[in-house]
C-alpha cells in the first residue's frame, strides 16, 4: 500500500469519526495555539521595549554621570554640576566616529491656561530630537530648527495635556499657556509613534532650546545622546566621548556611557527567558494532546482488529499496518496544529492591535508549531500502530 492510499484511509478514518477526532485534537489545537501566540507577543513586546530604551538604533549610545561614594555621602546633589555645555558639545561633534550629538534639557513643572493647570514635562529640544522620539502631529505642527534659531516662545504639547487644560472641543492651537511666568503660543499637538496600552509617560511641553535660558538662566543640557557613524565604531566614540567630559568638568566621578545596543541584548534575554517559560507550560497541552491521541488511536486499533486480521490475511505486512497507523495518528496532529496555529496567529494578531505592538508571526514559528505537532503525532502513534502491526492474523480475524 503507498503513501498516497494510507493517507486516504487515515482522512476517512478521521471524517468518520469527526466529534471523536476534534476531541482528540483539540489538546494539540490548545498547546500550538498557545505557543504560537506566546513566541509572536513575546517578540513583539521584546521589539516594542527595545525601540523605547533603544529607539536612537544600535550605533547611539547615551551619556551619563557616575557619582563617587563621597558625592553620595556628601549630601548635596551629586548630578547639580554636571551638565553638558555648548564646548563640551562641540568638542564631542568634533570626534571622527561621531556623528551627530542630541542633547536637550528636560524639567517638571506647572504649566498655566487660565483657570486651569497641571503639572508636565518640559524637553527644551532642537530638530534632532526627533531621532531618537518618534513623534507625529496630530494638530498643527512640530517645532523645527528654525524655531530655534529664531527662539520664539511657541511649544508644542501632548494629547494627554490638552485633555487635562482644554475644555472637550477646544482647539488649543493658538492658545497661550504659562511656563515659569512665560507666555508660550501652542503650535501643535503630538503623539508618540508606536504608543501602546502600557506606556506611562507625563504630559509633556516640548519648546525650542534657544528659549531655555531665559527660563532657567543657563543653557546647559542634562541629557546627552550621542550617535556614531556606525555601530563598528560605538565602542571608540563611546571612549572619546566619556574622555572629553571627565577632563573638560574634572569631578570626583566619572562619565560613562549606555550602549544601546546592550540595552537591546539585555531586553532581548529577558524576553525570551520568559517566553520560553510560558512556552514551556503551554507545551504541556501539547504532551497530554499527544496522550489523548495516543488513547484514541489505541481504541481504534481495538475497534479495527478485525479488519487488520483481513488485510493481514491478504498479505498486508507488518509494516504496512504500523505506517498506516503512524499516518492516521500524524494526520490527526498535524490537521491539530494547523488549526492551533491558525488560531495562535489570530489572537497574537488581535493582542498586538489593541495594545499597539507589531505583529511578529512569522513563517519559521509557524512551521515549528505544525512540526512539532507532527512529531507527536509520530512519537505517541507508535505504540498504538506497534500493537496494530503486532496482531496475529488469526486471533485478530476471529476477534469479536
Amino acid at each position: 500500500m503507498s503513501f498516497i492510499d494510507s493517507l486516504k484511509m487515515a482522512l476517512s478514518s478521521i471524517w468518520s469519526h469527526k466529534m471523536r477526532s476534534l476531541l482528540t485534537m483539540l489538546g494539540i489545537i490548545i498547546g500550538v495555539g498557545a505557543i504560537i501566540a506566546i513566541v509572536a507577543i513575546g517578540r513583539g513586546g521584546e521589539a516594542v521595549l527595545t525601540s523605547q530604551f533603544a529607539g536612537g538604533g544600535n550605533n547611539t549610545f547615551e551619556v551619563y554621570y557616575d557619582p563617587s561614594d563621597e558625592e553620595w555621602g556628601s549630601g548635596a546633589d551629586p548630578y547639580s554640576a554636571t551638565q553638558y555645555t555648548k564646548e563640551d558639545i562641540r568638542a564631542i561633534e568634533a570626534i571622527p566616529t561621531v556623528e551627530q550629538v542630541i542633547a536637550y534639557a528636560q524639567t517638571s513643572t506647572e504649566i498655566d491656561y487660565t483657570q486651569e493647570n497641571a503639572t508636565a514635562q518640559v524637553v527644551a529640544l532642537n530638530e534632532s530630537y526627533y531621532q531618537l522620539n518618534e513623534l507625529s502631529a496630530v494638530n498643527g505642527r512640530l517645532l523645527d530648527d528654525r524655531d530655534v534659531d529664531m527662539g520664539r516662545r511657541i511649544a508644542t504639547v501632548s494629547e494627554g495635556l490638552v485633555e487635562e487644560l482644554f475644555d472637550n472641543g477646544e482647539n488649543p492651537i493658538g492658545q497661550i499657556v504659562d511656563i515659569e511666568n512665560t507666555p508660550f503660543e501652542i503650535v501643535g499637538v503630538f503623539t508618540r509613534e508606536n504608543h501602546s496600552l502600557f506606556d506611562f509617560t507625563m504630559d509633556e511641553v516640548l519648546i525650542p532650546q534657544t528659549v531655555w535660558p531665559m527660563l532657567y538662566g543657563t543653557d546647559d543640557m542634562d541629557i546627552l545622546n550621542v550617535q556614531a557613524t556606525s555601530a563598528d565604531h560605538i565602542q571608540e566614540a563611546g571612549e572619546n566621548t566619556t574622555q572629553i567630559l571627565n577632563e573638560n568638568h574634572s569631578l570626583a566621578g566619572d562619565y560613562e556611557v549606555l550602549n544601546m545596543e546592550e540595552i537591546e541584548e539585555g531586553i532581548s534575554q529577558v524576553t525570551n527567558i520568559t517566553t520560553i517559560i510560558i512556552g514551556g507550560v503551554a507545551g504541556i497541552a501539547l504532551v497530554v494532546g499527544g496522550i489523548g491521541v495516543m488513547n484514541i488511536m489505541l481504541v481504534s486499533v481495538t475497534e479495527r482488529t478485525r479488519e487488520i486480521g483481513l488485510r493481514k490475511s491478504l498479505g498486508a505486512t507488518r509494516s504496512n499496518i504500523l505506517l498506516q497507523f503512524l499516518i492516521e495518528a500524524m494526520t490527526l496532529t498535524t490537521i491539530g496544529g494547523l488549526i492551533g496555529t491558525g488560531l495562535g496567529a489570530g489572537l497574537a494578531n488581535t493582542v498586538a492591535f489593541f495594545v499597539g505592538w507589531p505583529s511578529l508571526v512569522s513563517i519559521p514559528i509557524i512551521l515549528l508549531g505544525v512540526g512539532f505537532s507532527m512529531l507527536i503525532g509520530i512519537v505517541f502513534g507508535l505504540l498504538p500502530a506497534n500493537k496494530a502491526a503486532k496482531l496475529d492474523p488469526i486471533e485478530a480475524m476471529r476477534y469479536e
